[in-house]
């Protein structure tokens, strides 16, 4: 377990184009204040985030806990993101310097500032073990040029986006990349996202994308919700195909069209008596999704049959209030859900709706606010949560009888990780392409990191 300090952005600073790439070595001197008399005289115990007697505690961050990590500070917070997938390989977490493409949606107060950013991070790197106090004496400057390369670096894209961006989703369809947008002016957008991804690739290209002041208009856009919403999901089997869910509890299903565009059903599968709050693909079969909902409840679609005979299943109850997100795992019949009471659980669909969860895990003291299965580990899952506070967990783990520390017996034994220093965590992602790279978005920024732990 690990916590980190990361500095504050200002929430209502417009110029989304500026951002800053800062490795956590660069934050060592906000960790802590003890002199080394202090230092030397302190006991050293395990940090528990929600734990009692936590006033007045200053804390320090492991860095021996992550293999790498990352803090991306964004002008304005971008509270939904979803990362692209590219053409640089797979299963390369341990090849670094590590580079990836990521799309976020941005909140600002104004309407016309909000922006679809495309980001490509590059050039970064594993993290280095501390040095001694004599290693730092004998830096040379050659040393100080080394790590001067070895800085991250950060490209973005803007593309101007009306509304707030209530959630981001990005598929592929053939060669290129489209991103779905929920728009808290109750519209869901397409937009082609070659040109800015073509920019952040290429300098030149980003030359001419920024100095005649380029954005990108939507490809589709639908207009037919009754309200705002933040359930979206594109099918990881049916290329082209969304559902994308409101706040006044409807379900509409768009399928591609030939010449770049969608047939959005206006018929809408409605079972749910409140906001539809999340929606998760079948991993397996092309016809099956699932929603949540602030009405308590979770249910499984087949939408082969008609809006009003489609709900085949429905777990009512499956918390104590608002369900908020779930994630359907691609090798187990499982769904992972979370809800306002904080809860985590795993429910067995062999066996749904009518036995209660396999497991329920009681950690995070506030809403989840987004869960994700890891894309290899059929076993491990993260979590977020409005306390701050993101967590990994192995359902795999038993509880090791011979542990001594009092204070560890009394946590979950799947317990594995937990990351800290974001504020208003929003959204977690595992990156498909490098398995155990998690990242996670705040009003605080973005955090890109791995843990030893996975």
């Amino acid at each position: 377990m690990a916590n980190s300090n990361f500095s504050t952005v200002d929430d209502d600073k417009e110029n989304d184009a500026e951002m800053e790439v800062v490795n956590d070595d660069e934050s060592d001197e906000e960790e802590t204040n003890t002199s080394d008399d202090e230092t030397e005289n302190a006991t050293s115990r395990v940090y528990l985030p929600n734990n009692e007697n936590n006033d007045d505690v200053e804390l320090e961050c492991d860095e021996s806990a992550y293999i790498c990590y990352y803090a991306v500070k964004t002008g304005s917070p971008c509270l939904s993101f979803d990362i692209i997938p590219d053409n640089l390989g797979e299963n390369r977490a341990d090849q670094f310097p590590l580079t990836m493409t990521l799309v976020g949606g941005t909140e600002v107060k104004k309407i016309r500032n909000n922006n679809l950013l495309v980001m490509k991070l590059s050039n970064m790197q594993k993290n280095k073990p501390p040095k001694s106090d004599n290693e730092e004496d004998e830096e040379s400057e050659s040393e100080s040029d080394d790590e001067e390369d070895n800085k991250p670096v950060l490209e973005t894209a803007a593309i101007k986006h009306a509304g707030c961006v209530n959630r981001v989703k990005v598929t592929n369809l053939g060669d290129e990349v489209f991103a779905a947008s929920w728009s808290e002016l109750q519209k869901v957008h397409i937009w082609n996202l070659s040109r800015p991804l073509n920019a952040v690739n290429d300098k030149r290209v980003m030359a001419a994308y920024v100095q005649n002041n380029e954005t990108v208009e939507p490809a589709y856009t639908f207009s037919g919700h009754q309200a705002e919403g933040f359930a979206m999901e594109w099918s990881p089997l049916v290329p082209g195909v969304l559902a994308t869910g409101d706040c006044k509890s409807n379900i509409h299903l768009w399928k591609p069209l030939e010449g770049g565009s969608w047939h959005v059903d206006q018929r809408a599968y409605k079972a749910h008596t409140d906001s539809v709050e999340d929606i998760a693909w079948s991993p397996n079969e092309n016809n099956v999704m699932a929603s949540c909902s602030v009405d308590k409840s979770i249910r499984i679609w087949d939408i082969r049959a008609a809006q009003n005979k489609a709900c085949m299943l429905t777990k009512n109850d499956a918390h104590d209030s608002d369900v908020n997100v779930i994630s359907w795992n691609k090798s187990d019949p499982f769904i992972l859900s979370g809800g306002d009471d904080g809860r985590l659980r795993v429910w067995d669909l062999r066996q749904f709706p009518a036995s209660e969860a396999i497991c329920t895990f009681k950690y995070h003291i506030a809403p989840i606010t987004s869960v994700e299965w890891h894309p290899t580990d059929h076993s491990v899952f993260a979590a977020s949560g409005s306390d701050d506070l993101v967590t990994q967990w192995d359902l795999a783990v038993e509880r090791d009888d011979t542990e001594q520390d009092e204070t560890l017996k009394n946590l979950p034994p799947q317990l594995l990780f937990i990351h800290q220093g974001q504020k208003e965590v929003k959204e977690v992602h595992w990156h498909k392409q490098m398995p155990g790279v998690l990242l996670s978005t705040a009003q605080t920024g973005l955090n890109v990191f791995r843990t030893i732990s996975i």
